[in-house]
Parts: C-alpha cells; structure tokens; sequence
C-alpha cells in the first residue's frame, strides 16, 4: 500500500436499488393500462421506464424477497458460453427457459399420430429426459439463435438476388462470416476504451423468426471513462478498509502510490435495452445479471464498475402478479449484498462467483407466464 496509513474505517450505505424498484412497482399499479399479451394472462403496462444503480452502493440483488442466486448465475455464464441449449440450464437445476422449450416442444408434437411417446410427456417428464437422453436434448431442449448464439457466434450473412429481382432468403455456408461479440468488445475496452461503439447486439433479424422467443433485453452499451484521483482514493479505502494519509502528496504522486495498489484508472458502466419488462418476474433478475456481466467485464479489462442503467420499454405486471407485488412494495429492504468474482470472462464457473452477506425477506411465489 505504499506509503498510505491503514486506519481501520466502517461505511454504511443504504439501500437504494429496492427503494427504485418498489417505486418502480407502485407506478405501475397506479399508471398501468390493461393490455392483452402473447401468453393469454393480462398485464397492466406503462411505457417508457428507466432503473439506475450505482455499484459503489453493493451488488443489486434484490433484499425485499429472496432471489435465486444460483440460477441468475447459470443462466448468465450459459449466455457467455454462446449456448442456446437448456440441458446446461437444467442439469444445473436453473429452469427459467424450460417453459419455453416445453411450450415450443407441445406446438411441434400435439395431435400428431403415433407420437403419444413424445407428446403426452408431462412438464417434468420433459426436464428428465433432457438430463438423461442426449439425442432428445438436442432436437427439443433447442432454443434456436438467443441471446448466446447472437452474442458469441453472430452470423453475417450475404442474401442473393433472385431472378424476379427480390432477395431470397438463401444462404451460402461459404459467405458467412461468425463474430464473436464479447470478445471484440472486450479487445476494443483494451485497446479503445473512449469508443463509442462498443455495443452488444441480440436483435438479429434475419433471425428472429428461428427463435423461441425473441431477446426482451436486445442490446447493451458499456462506456468508459477516467478516474480522478479523488475517487481512486476513495476505491483504495474501500477495498482496503481504511483511510489514506495523502494530504502531503500532490496528484500525480498519490497516482504512482495508487497504480502500485493496482488501483484501477478507469471506471465503466453498462447500459441494456429491455423491449418487454415482466416487472415482478423477470426484471429483479435482469438487473442482478447485468450487473455481475459488468462486474465480470471491469474485473477482466482492470476497471471498476460504475453504473449500470436499464432502459424499459413496455414495462409491465402480470395481472396474476399484482398481490404479490403489493406485498413486496410493504418491505423494508435490506443492506445489498457484495459479490466477489475471479478467473476470466471465458472460463468463469458458477464457484468463482461468490455472493457474500446476502439477506433478505422471503421469497414470494408467483407463476411464470409463459
């Protein structure tokens, strides 16, 4: 630590995150319209919402109902493995898109003769044969080209002219080029880190109509900049629960002291769009997951986390969703937890994430439409 003093210092920071997002609910309950909706269930909706968190203020896992760790992690790594499967999901007993492949699975298979082997499985039928029977899970537990494949394996392709003078919807195999999305945002961090352009897309629309389910969260941003001297001290505090004894050194000394403490010089924020928002659901999660993705990608380019921003489209309740929501908006949060990560972005497994002081009101039950 160089030459800085290490005098044991205690914060306290309060919970902001669960505040938001209560609001967030009662806007909803008070503004909200009634809408139909693909799943048959009813929302009530707004337009047009927006969450912010600061990561200086602990990791933004929800405290006013327990959240299920395990699976937010899971399903985050299966999107970095470029996976598009749910037997990785599953056999890691994270079921957030087996509904999905079980519906598409019924669609396929229902009425058709002499299938009854395949069709008339039960939900959890379903999920047992995806662990135990390979060839099954490949052609069912298939999703088609989500997020991971759109994220890792982006494919460009060249359509051609057909001789009525429209474009076809033909490809050739040998005019395909495969870009690897987080790994050229994460050279361009290196490299480039004032770029404007280091965005991450899963709106493909050449391939929206193979996909299970179109992305909800479609595209996400993450920008750079640097750190002042005065927010690296404050950082060297905090990650060494202490204070500094600088007031003798100028800025570019207190820097050189700082670097030596391998102290980050730059902070970096992230971004997502979310196109449909299951308020009570799917969003709790959605903001938990981006926020270990950017903890994941500051620790692998040396930066430290700062903001991390949603913007909602159609931000919506299930109508059988409403008195779990009033019930959560009554509860007095938590202190938010911290998370710990180590290893790299490409080889992350779910014990290198580690959750630390989490505590919160119990879970609230509620149906996932799907």
């Amino acid at each position: 630590m160089g030459v800085f003093n290490k005098n044991v210092k205690t914060t306290i920071k309060m919970n902001k995150l669960d505040k938001d997002y209560q609001s967030l609910l009662q806007d909803i309950l008070d503004n909200g319209v009634e809408k139909k909706d693909r799943t048959g269930t009813g929302t009530i909706s707004v337009f047009g919402r927006q969450i912010r968190h600061k990561m200086s203020e602990g990791f933004p896992l929800l405290t006013t109902k327990k959240m299920h760790w395990k699976s937010i992690v899971t399903e985050l790594l299966w999107f970095l493995r470029g996976d598009t499967n749910i037997k990785y999901l599953v056999d890691n007993d994270c079921n957030i898109w087996t509904g999905d492949a079980y519906k598409n699975y019924h669609k396929q298979n229902d009425g058709i003769l002499g299938r009854s082997d395949l069709w008339t499985l039960t939900k959890e039928q379903f999920i047992n044969k995806i662990k135990t029977d390979d060839g099954f899970a490949k052609k069912w537990g298939e999703l088609g080209p989500i997020y991971g494949k759109q994220w890792r394996s982006w494919t460009k392709k060249k359509m051609y002219l057909s001789t009525d003078g429209s474009y076809e919807n033909i490809y050739d195999e040998a005019d395909q080029t495969v870009i690897d999305q987080i790994s050229v945002l994460i050279n361009e961090l290196k490299t480039n880190p004032d770029s404007r352009r280091m965005v991450v897309s899963a709106w493909a629309v050449h391939d929206l109509p193979n996909m299970v389910l179109p992305p909800c969260h479609y595209s996400w941003q993450v920008y750079t900049r640097e750190l002042s001297v005065k927010e690296r001290l404050s950082y060297f505090e905090e990650f060494f629960d202490c204070t500094s004894n600088s007031e003798n050194m100028n800025e570019h000394e207190i820097h050189i002291e700082l670097s030596k403490s391998n102290i980050p010089t730059r902070a970096i924020s992230l971004m997502w769009n979310q196109r449909s928002v299951d308020t009570f659901l799917g969003l709790p999660f959605n903001i938990a997951s981006y926020g270990l993705l950017l903890m994941m990608i500051a620790d692998e380019v040396g930066m430290l986390p700062d903001q991390l921003i949603g913007n909602l489209g159609d931000t919506h309740i299930y109508l059988n969703h409403i008195e779990q929501a009033k019930e959560q908006i009554t509860r007095e949060p938590y202190k938010l937890p911290t998370v710990h990560v180590r290893d790299g972005i490409e080889s992350y497994m779910p014990d290198d994430i580690i959750l630390n002081n989490y505590q919160s009101h119990p879970s609230i039950k509620a149906p996932l439409s799907n």
